[in-house]
């Protein structure tokens, strides 16, 4: 995905997820890190991250999350260059 520009929050979203490793983290992670949730569609939309719906056991309950994970294309756009766009 060349020419992708991100603002600070959409990097700092993907930082996140990348240092998350193969496991990811849940989309409630990042929504308690402050990031919204509609940028964080845009990500998946934009192929930048994935979302896979999984069902996780909380005191005998189980929840359904959705598991995010960084994609290749994502890494290369913060490989790139840092250039912040203001929204």
């Amino acid at each position: 995905m060349a020419g992708v520009h991100l603002d600070r929050e959409q990097r700092r979203a993907l930082e996140m997820l990348a240092d998350a490793g193969l496991r990811g983290c849940t989309g409630a992670t990042l929504v308690g890190h402050g990031f919204d949730i509609d940028m964080i569609a845009d990500l998946v939309k934009d192929g930048l991250a994935t979302a896979h719906r999984e069902t996780m056991r909380m005191g005998g309950r189980k929840i359904p999350v959705a598991r995010m994970r960084i994609t290749e294309a994502g890494r290369r756009a913060i490989e790139g260059p840092k250039r912040f766009t203001e929204h």
